[in-house]
């Protein structure tokens, strides 16, 4: 545990707790909306963000999270009133985000693209108390929506018609699911990186998926799974000098695998188990078979 007397550790440990809890807890959202790849889009345009703020001397993590919303909010707009060309949007997006990050700190005073490494892929030493704080306050606004309105999101999740028609604002309810996880992917870039948090977003839910069928214990489940690979890889790159990033992506992709192995003997022993206790005069090709999702159940 000497690690913990080091004060770039306790700060590095601090933000990774916040990123193990937020990215899954947004990610659930993204999962059952068949929007995994969100956060990796997000990320993208983030690089602009981090760009102008060296360019214009401000904090980076502050700037990303400005030019992160305003690309979600582009998204949904696009989303909704894409139609055909959408996706051509939205690629132009992506990609100009990046190279706007490029341009931009490249333009700045001492700039160079080596400036963009511990934020493309995570670093323990920069995290700096200012981006702490950030990231604690940032932390606080994703738990106080993916907690406080789980219900609402939940539905829109599910069935945005039965939504709106059970009078849901549903298009307030997915631009505030965009603009959560553009805060979501500022406050994991300091720890994962702009371009491996979608991992950690989707990873640790699909994980979850593999042992539960309620949302609620998906959620428990995918945010101790996060929570415990973040300070994992953050522990293992202090010791073996490896990217935190990578160290916790693999970490996650491991703990779904393991989960998988484990689940699918004991579902083949349930699935056993509800056709002996099946009635004798009820033909086998006549049962319903259970295909409820993660998040089918209403647990929220």
């Amino acid at each position: 545990m000497d690690f913990l007397d080091y004060a770039f550790m306790q700060r590095a440990l601090l933000a990774a707790v916040l990123v193990g809890i937020t990215a899954p807890a947004i990610g659930i959202y993204l999962v059952q909306r068949r929007q995994a790849l969100l956060g990796d889009g997000i990320g993208h345009v983030a690089m602009t963000g981090v760009g102008l703020g060296f360019l214009l001397n401000t904090s980076p993590v502050w700037m990303a999270t400005l030019i992160s919303v305003v690309g979600a909010i582009l998204m949904e707009l696009i989303r909704w009133y894409g139609k055909t060309r959408g996706d051509i949007a939205l690629a132009m997006l992506f990609y100009g985000g990046m190279a706007g990050g490029v341009m931009f700190i490249n333009l700045a005073p001492g700039g160079s693209n080596a400036n963009l490494t511990s934020y493309l892929f995570g670093s323990l030493s920069t995290v700096s108390e200012s981006d702490v704080t950030a990231i604690c306050l940032l932390a606080g606004f994703v738990v106080l929506v993916t907690v406080g309105l789980r219900r609402q999101l939940f539905a829109v999740s599910q069935d945005e018609e039965f939504a709106r028609v059970t009078g849901l604002p549903v298009r307030a309810l997915n631009l505030l699911t965009a603009i959560t996880a553009a805060v979501t992917v500022t406050v994991a870039m300091r720890v994962v990186g702009l371009l491996l948090v979608s991992a950690l977003m989707v990873v640790p839910v699909a994980a979850a998926q593999q042992l539960s069928r309620s949302f609620v214990a998906t959620f428990a489940i995918a945010v101790a799974i996060g929570v415990t690979v973040t300070i994992g890889g953050t522990v293992t790159s202090y010791y073996q000098d490896v990217p935190p990033g990578a160290t916790i992506v693999l970490l996650t992709i491991g703990a779904f695998l393991v989960l998988t192995a484990v689940a699918a003997p004991v579902a083949r022993r349930r699935a056993r188990a509800a056709a002996a206790a099946r009635p004798a005069g009820d033909p086998a090709e006549c049962a319903i078979p259970a295909t409820r999702g993660a998040g089918d159940e209403v647990g929220v």
